[in-house]
């Protein structure tokens, strides 16, 4: 590792995401010290022993204090957005709470956007920002911003440091509420002058926040409710969240879905929560989802919602969701329950306890599924319905995106590997086609949908995960936003995979524009710049381009083979649209685009606009 990535002299590459012991909270108390060091040594206290960031002039003081540091590695990004994503994908890979450090001004608004993406998709972060000076906050003074302010909308709580005295209990609680109840961002913005200051270190143990008591028992009478109503449910579904992946709650999910034979559907942010190969599991919902858990959803007398929140990219047209269906909620923040779809039974609390309370209900009662018929309907549907059918209008000179997919799928271990995913086409066949069997092995940007996500994201994981594979996949568009990470994974020996579904174009807004815009393609076509090949040389990558069919097993073999990191670019066509669809302000069963094997397995209600052949692109 270079100097810039040392944490002390001596640090090496095989120290980035090695395991290490958590913190005392007693081996520095009572020791005098200078804020920035109280800042290092807080964050040892918490277990922390990696962080994300960028330094500058108002976080100088908390670097120097960082060097000394024998318990906490610093990963250096090339750009403050990049910090903030690697620190969410380890977070969302590991669980724990990721943790960045930059500097004022631009270095601290760099940071919005990463911060928003997590704040959005619930992923607990402390994001500890420097600051100028107290006594020249609001002058405009150099590199000075609101960051606090600025954040407000995309957090779940901020603090700006007006004393030594409440640091140490500062940090305390933000990891307290990044991590519990619904998780999300916390931000810490450091005045300098504070970082110089003589203190007393005296970390506490307990936390007290009167205002803050997130619920995690579900009312039992609201449970017995969801277990009375499940009992008399003949079409229910399980409607799953990233809330389930959260709270832990795998195991008590598939117990539920299986004593009382339910069928369940995914959010993009719930893939992985239920394992693919499970019978029950029908896979995404939504705007792609596929037609059979569409149809499903459209058809369910009960739509059980865990850990979910009805966005619109799973509703469609919100006043003909599954019309037939009474809800039941059930979800650790309130503000989520009600707040979309009127609910039958709503229960505040956390998932794993809740579901299971409910299991245990229904076991002791004795009910059993009364779902046969229910099944065999859905069964049908998803025979009549496939996602992709290999003779669907396919040109064979052309590499075929769901393919590509599907035999990545089956080259990684699905219990030992991550996928990532950045923004667009490619997110939406990676999440139809790519199994996964276990919870924080597919990670995406689900509500911000933020391009540029995927690839630092991908770099955190690999870093918290360093026993397990991480590929990420991305388009050319959103590979630009962050490329400069490359540097980050060379530097630090992060072997991550990326496979580049290059068309050239922006995707998903040029899938729109064909299919809703008279094919005036405004500004989403993109030239041959850069050489990604080329570019991966440039960084100290591996990498390769492939333009044919027949390349394609070859090529995923040696990425995946590679030690380092590799580059995997992917020419696919402009043609190429992300099937099935339900077009936008359109009801949740209005499905284009799916493969229809009853009628020759070709593609259904095709717009004129793509060629009104069936599927042939």
């Amino acid at each position: 590792m270079s100097e810039e990535g040392q944490r002390r002299p001596g640090a090496t590459a095989a120290a980035v995401g090695a395991p290490r012991g958590l913190g005392s909270r007693t081996d520095k108390q009572g020791r005098q010290m200078i804020g920035a060091e109280a800042v290092v040594a807080s964050l040892e206290a918490e277990g922390v022993d990696l962080v994300f960031g960028y330094p500058g002039g108002q976080a100088i003081k908390i670097y120097d204090a960082l060097y000394d540091s024998t318990q906490i590695t610093h990963v250096l990004a090339r750009h403050e957005q990049g910090a903030v994503h690697e620190a969410d994908g380890y977070a969302r890979a590991t669980g724990n709470v990721g943790v960045v450090v930059v500097t004022s001004g631009p270095g601290a608004t760099n940071t919005v956007t990463g911060i928003a993406t997590a704040y959005m998709d619930s992923v607990p972060l402390v994001v500890i920002t420097g600051q100028v000076p107290r006594g020249v906050i609001g002058t405009d003074s150099f590199q000075e911003s609101d960051i606090v302010g600025i954040t407000m909308p995309v957090v779940k709580h901020s603090y700006l440091l007006q004393s030594t005295d409440e640091l140490t209990r500062t940090f305390r609680e933000a990891f307290h509420i990044a991590k519990t109840g619904r998780p999300g961002p916390v931000l810490i913005d450091v005045p300098s002058d504070l970082a110089s200051e003589t203190m007393v270190f005296e970390y506490p143990d307990d936390v007290s926040l009167p205002s803050y008591k997130p619920t995690y028992r579900g009312n039992a009478k609201q449970v017995r409710q969801a277990v009375e109503r499940i009992k008399r449910a003949e079409r229910p579904v399980l409607y799953v969240g990233g809330g389930v992946v959260s709270s832990g709650a795998s195991e008590e999910l598939v117990h539920l879905a299986e004593i009382m034979r339910i069928p369940v559907v995914t959010t993009l942010m719930g893939k992985g929560a239920f394992p693919a190969s499970h019978p029950l599991n029908l896979g995404p919902v939504g705007m792609h989802g596929s037609k059979y858990a569409n149809l499903a959803m459209t058809e369910s007398d009960l739509i059980i919602a865990a850990g979910a929140r009805f966005s619109d990219r799973v509703t469609g047209k919100l006043s003909e969701f599954a019309p037939h269906a009474d809800v039941i909620h059930i979800d650790i923040d309130p503000a989520e329950i009600g707040k979309v779809r009127e609910v039958q039974v709503p229960i505040v609390g956390d998932l794993k306890g809740v579901l299971a309370s409910i299991a245990a209900s229904l076991e002791k009662a004795g009910a059993r599924p009364a779902t046969d018929e229910w099944m065999e309907r859905i069964a049908a549907w998803r025979t009549r319905y496939p996602f992709y059918h290999p003779g669907v209008g396919d040109n064979p000179d052309e590499i075929v995106p769901e393919m590509v997919m599907r035999k990545l799928s089956a080259l990684l271990d699905p219990r030992k590997s991550i996928v990532v995913t950045e923004v667009g086409q490619h997110q939406m066949w990676a999440a139809q086609s790519i199994d996964r069997e276990t919870p924080r092995s597919f990670l995406s940007s689900g509500g911000l949908g933020t391009m540029g996500f995927g690839f630092p994201a991908a770099i955190g994981a690999a870093i918290g995960c360093p026993d397990k594979q991480v590929v990420c996949v991305a388009g050319d568009g959103s590979f630009q936003m962050n490329s400069q990470e490359m540097a980050t994974a060379a530097v630090h020996g992060v072997p991550v995979k990326v496979l580049i579904m290059d068309n050239r174009c922006l995707g998903m807004v040029h899938q729109w524009q064909r299919l809703f815009y008279r094919e005036r393609y405004s500004n989403t076509l993109l030239d041959d710049t850069p050489d990604f090949v080329k570019l991966a040389d440039a960084y100290g990558w591996e990498g390769e381009r492939i333009e044919r069919p027949e390349e394609l097993d070859a090529a995923l073999s040696r990425m995946l083979a590679a030690e380092g990191p590799y580059l995997l670019d992917v020419a696919i066509s402009r043609d190429q649209n992300v099937y099935p669809m339900v077009a936008p302000g359109r009801a949740l069963d209005d499905v284009i685009g799916a493969i229809d094997v009853a009628v020759g397995a070709v593609r259904t209600d095709v717009p004129e606009s793509d060629g009104g052949k069936g599927g042939a692109r």
